[in-house]
């Protein structure tokens, strides 16, 4: 690591700990000609995720677009944020796990109605309406019909 007073390549750790909710490690070095001590961070680097829109467009990955649908699906309901929250991080996770840099809305959206069907199935009914585009009344009543055969 490069000290930032004299620029002398070699340094020691003094100290590491965990910063931000273990998503980084902050490292006390001193720079082993001037003496002097300075702080880094190691963070992981994420590779960004592509969405691929339904009219073939592509845009960059937002996770706050995924927790606003859910948030908008669970309104007035009794959902926890921080239940919601966790979710929208089970969903990134296990998007960045994947191999593909490429993800579809559609499938998205599947992981999103996996997360929220246990959390609210209003709410699940609520998003399922928009996602899937209910046509009338009927497609409406066949998703109900899922849920309680599932009970």
């Amino acid at each position: 690591m490069k000290c930032p007073y004299c620029g002398e390549q070699e340094s020691r750790v003094v100290d590491s700990r965990h910063a931000e909710e273990s998503a980084s490690i902050r490292r006390r070095r001193e720079c082993l000609t001037c003496g002097k001590r300075f702080t880094t961070y190691e963070t992981v680097e994420r590779m960004p995720l592509v969405v691929v829109k339904k009219d073939g467009s592509r845009q960059s990955f937002d996770r706050a677009k995924i927790l606003n649908g859910m948030l908008r699906a669970c309104e007035k309901r009794p959902v926890a944020l921080a239940d919601l929250e966790a979710a929208v991080d089970e969903i990134e996770q296990t998007i960045q796990n994947s191999l593909d840099r490429e993800i579809r809305t559609s499938d998205i959206g599947e992981l999103v109605m996996d997360r929220i069907k246990p959390l609210d199935e209003v709410a699940y009914v609520r998003f399922a309406s928009v996602y899937r585009q209910f046509k009338d009344i009927h497609t409406f009543m066949e998703e109900l019909g899922k849920i309680l055969a599932e009970k």
